[in-house]
């Protein structure tokens, strides 16, 4: 038989898959048994599938049809009867048998070759681990399955390999059965009790050592805990493990949601397409999000592994117990589990803090998405390779829907809908339509508009305007929404948004609110659902200033006609936190985008007094919330500042954000000095909050002294990078001194770092990016060179990650070159990887295809290399980026 099989060479015209063509599966899967014959280039997969005809699908005499990828089919019986190449069909990826009967067993057996596997999808080997990844589509390429995420089934699975050189076996669920076998080899049984669609199936296997630990669960049940790793980084585990252990009690406080396994893994490999993994009971991470320790890892780094690892548990309800119907309804758990990680978060560290980091991030990348020709709604209507809609839209847009619904309900109400969502769906695969109902249900609100946050692709703009009546006392708050058109939309409806306000009296008090006789208290909700409304708040004996989308109840474009005083006042006195930054960033980018006029009519650049006196305010006395200020000592990035224009002048934005931040720097040196002096106490390491948000103002601190380019302020900068004993202070260091307009310190600190931190992939990764976004006309050169490095490699995502994808993503003026060398880069890159790895491939071409703003000049240079990219033979993941970004 002998039958080889492969569906991942380039195609030209990929299928289109779409929502409304979803039929449920013809068939059924009641248990799955696998074994697995580890070999790195000759694995044996024997699959046998318990199947049953689906009662609701339409065509009782369907055929089975399953799914599979670069596989050598060696074998195929049907209730144990071997079928020769007449009892079934192979077309592309497809296995077809007709005439089956309602209930049977199909037994098959292929081959497949982990260590050519370089698109890290399905089975494939990783610095000499085998492991897995299957989200959304890969276990396709370990055997032939009905890969859907609506077949659920229990698995059961057996892995052979030698002991030797794979000592340690691991699957889902729970160990039943191990021992010993001839020839040096030997196994373990692994049973996973809970019906799970293929994509959470995982397999690990190498020579590995865990850190071990317990955890008993709120009804007296004991977890074991189990991080597995290669043997040099046993160390590096400790904060991974308690963070895993406070993500678990917050689920049980929070959400009423215990563990259900009697064991909970994490394996940390090196090359890993994502951050991380939800296998049911086995997650697999990028050991990029589970190994910290201070003199190697930051304190961003720390906080990412914190983040991840609780996200990745809270699948473990928001995903796994509950799933998704088709992969149209992906932003179902990752919406609902990034809002879940962004609460924990919240609850562990700066709620203000974390929630502007998070629309940071949003505001940015986001709302960049939703103004591109790859601009698609967190439920997508169509797609051709799933792996493309991984994007900020359905995770970090996806977040915000759900908190929005938190918004409109309340806090308790929504936790009832949560509960209600648990009980009803537990082992099922649901649609969003399924989620939102229950909420409806235990809050009586009517959500049906509510929906169309799911399916209106684009970025709201609320345009908001206030009156004030002295004489009736009154002030009248009327906001106007509108979105505007994106690809295969062009028309939209009105939407239901919830924006938290409150207003704000003279002297900086929060002030009574009161609509139509109601008391609302100092703060609350509107329920915006009409094109246009007003609300009239009664009792105003001056006239108020408003806070409004406190906390950014909503993903939307706020307009208010504030000026640069009342910006001003809001930075120093909004009791809302975040409301308090993003008026200083409001303040920021009314001077900014002066600077960038000025730029382009030839006019001196002169920086606004206003903002200039605001941060002197900041800056006086000592700090209440040193992590806050640091935030607050941010001007608008660059990505920011360009989506405020339909044309983009990427130079004198540049210049603009880089006069402001001398001017600034230079007119506040005596208090940044002060303040980088106070909290530079050469204290040891700490992990404690104060302590990091310490080093994290300091920090801030350095990095806008350096820009002044004093003598003294590269000294202390040189001083901090050799007697600095945590890697947040070291890196923080190099970086000033790299980012120096003068790189000589800088080359020498890189060269001394770079001997030091040799032997530790994660760290030099920290390297290329420091180098590769220096803001300098040299940095297109850096990472020519730093692509011929020995410790790059273009098999790893992390290092492409490190390196382009830095370059392209934070270093907008470089990658920008009017002579499109950036963009050439970047494209040879996406070509060669396109063959490796399609999916990366995918994600670094994005850049290219963000052209819509910019100059007719620049335009024509990305379109060029989009044009030769697209001549190439391509993977349906590129192949839709490329054909999307071209026809806009």
């Amino acid at each position: 038989m002998n039958q080889a099989v492969s569906n991942t060479s380039p195609n030209a015209s990929p299928q289109t898959i779409y929502l409304k063509d979803y039929l449920p599966p013809a068939f059924l899967v009641k248990k799955v048994e696998l074994d697995f014959r580890l070999e790195p280039q000759n694995t044996v997969v024997t699959s046998r599938l318990y199947l049953s005809r689906n009662p609701v699908y339409p065509d009782p005499q369907a055929p089975l049809e399953l799914k599979g990828q670069e596989l050598k089919l060696l074998s195929i019986k049907l209730d144990d009867q071997p079928l020769g190449e007449e009892g079934y069909a192979i077309q592309a990826d497809t296995l077809k048998l007709a005439g089956v009967p309602d209930n049977f067993v199909l037994e098959t057996q292929v081959e497949i070759n982990p260590e050519n596997n370089t698109a890290l999808e399905g089975l494939y080997l990783s610095s000499g681990n085998f492991c897995t990844q299957c989200e959304a589509e890969g276990f396709r390429r370990i055997t032939w399955y009905p890969d859907r995420p609506d077949v659920l089934a229990p698995f059961t699975t057996r892995i052979e390999a030698d002991k030797t050189q794979f000592p340690v076996l691991l699957s889902n669920g729970n160990p039943t059965e191990k021992g010993d076998l001839d020839q040096g080899r030997h196994y373990v049984t692994w049973e996973d009790p809970f019906p799970k669609p293929s994509y959470l199936f995982a397999l690990v296997a190498g020579d590995l050592h865990a850190v071990k630990d317990t955890f008993n669960t709120a009804s007296g049940r004991q977890v074991a805990l189990e991080i597995w790793v290669e043997k040099e980084n046993l160390h590096k585990c400790d904060h991974a493990l308690a963070s895993l252990k406070n993500a678990m009690r917050w689920d049980e406080a929070t959400y009423g949601r215990e563990y259900d396994l009697d064991i909970y893994m994490i394996v940390a490999v090196n090359d890993f397409n994502m951050g991380a993994m939800e296998n049911k009971g086995l997650n697999i991470f990028n050991s990029a999000c589970v190994l910290a320790d201070p003199k190697s890892e930051t304190d961003a780094a720390f906080h990412r592994v914190e983040s991840v690892v609780a996200h990745e548990y809270f699948h473990n309800w928001s995903g796994n117990r509950v799933t998704c119907r088709d992969w149209f309804q992906l932003s179902l758990k990752e919406g609902f589990t990034v809002f879940r990680d962004q609460q924990f978060s919240a609850d562990q560290h700066s709620p203000a803090v974390e929630r502007i980091q998070n629309v940071g991030l949003l505001r940015t990348a986001q709302f960049a998405e939703d103004a591109s020709p790859t601009a698609h709604p967190v439920r997508p209507d169509s797609y051709i390779e799933i792996n493309n809609f991984y994007t900020l839209t359905v995770y970090e847009k996806g977040s915000e829907i759900v908190r929005m619904l938190s918004e409109l309900l309340g806090w308790d109400a929504f936790r009832k809908g949560s509960d209600l969502y648990f009980e009803r769906f537990d082992g099922q695969a649901v649609t969003v339509e399924d989620f939102v109902q229950c909420m409806a249900e235990v809050s009586g609100l009517n959500l049906d508009q509510f929906l169309l946050w799911y399916s209106q692709a684009g970025t709201p703009r609320v345009t908001a305007k206030g009156d004030y009546n002295a004489a009736e006392k009154t002030w009248t708050l009327t906001l106007k929404q509108e979105t505007p058109p994106t690809p295969g939309q062009a028309d939209k409806q009105p939407l239901l948004i919830p924006i938290k306000m409150g207003l704000v009296g003279p002297g900086g008090q929060p002030l009574p609110l009161e609509v139509d006789g109601q008391h609302l208290g100092v703060e609350t909700v509107l329920h915006l659902k009409e094109a246009e409304q007003s609300w009239t708040f009664h009792h105003l004996e001056d006239e108020p200033l408003p806070s409004l989308l406190r906390g950014f109840s909503a993903p939307v474009k706020l307009d208010y006609d504030y000026s640069r005083q009342d910006l001003a006042f809001l930075l120093q006195q909004d009791p809302d936190g975040f409301n308090r930054w993003d008026a200083g960033q409001r303040l920021a980018l009314q001077a900014l985008q002066e600077l960038v006029a000025a730029q382009q009519e030839g006019r001196d650049l002169v920086l606004d007094a206003e903002l200039i006196a605001s941060w002197q305010k900041l800056l006086e006395g000592e700090p209440e919330d040193p992590q806050m200020l640091a935030e607050l000592l941010q001007l608008p990035s660059e990505a920011y500042i360009a989506e405020q224009y339909d044309q983009v002048d990427i130079d004198a934005i540049h210049t603009a954000r880089d006069y402001a931040r001398k001017t600034l720097a230079t007119a506040l040196y005596p208090d940044l000095l002060r303040l980088y002096k106070a909290f530079n106490q050469q204290k040891p390491w700490s992990a404690d909050a104060k302590e990091a948000a310490a080093r994290r103002l300091k920090n801030t601190c350095l990095s806008l002294l350096v820009v002044t380019d004093t003598d003294e302020a590269l000294q202390l900068a040189e001083k901090q990078f050799q007697h600095a004993d945590n890697m947040t202070d070291q890196q923080a260091a190099l970086t000033c001194l790299v980012h120096a307009q003068e790189a000589n310190q800088g080359e020498a600190a890189l060269a001394q770092f770079a001997r030091q931190w040799a032997h530790d992939p994660l760290v030099m990764d920290t390297w290329f990016s420091i180098q590769v976004t220096r803001p300098h006309p040299d940095a297109l050169q850096r990472v020519q060179a730093l692509l011929e490095h020995p410790a790059f490699s273009m098999k790893n995502p992390n290092k492409i990650r490190a390196v382009l994808g830095a370059f392209a993503g934070q270093n907008r003026h470089n990658f920008h070159r009017r002579d499109g060398a950036g963009y050439q880069l970047l494209a040879d890159a996406v070509i060669q990887l396109n063959s490796l790895n399609p999916q990366i491939a995918s994600r670094l071409v994005l850049p290219l295809t963000r052209f819509q703003k910019l100059d007719d000049y620049r335009k024509d240079k990305m379109k060029e290399q989009l044009e030769r990219i697209h001549k190439q033979d391509l993977s349906p993941d590129l192949y839709e980026m490329v054909t999307k970004a071209l026809s806009a």
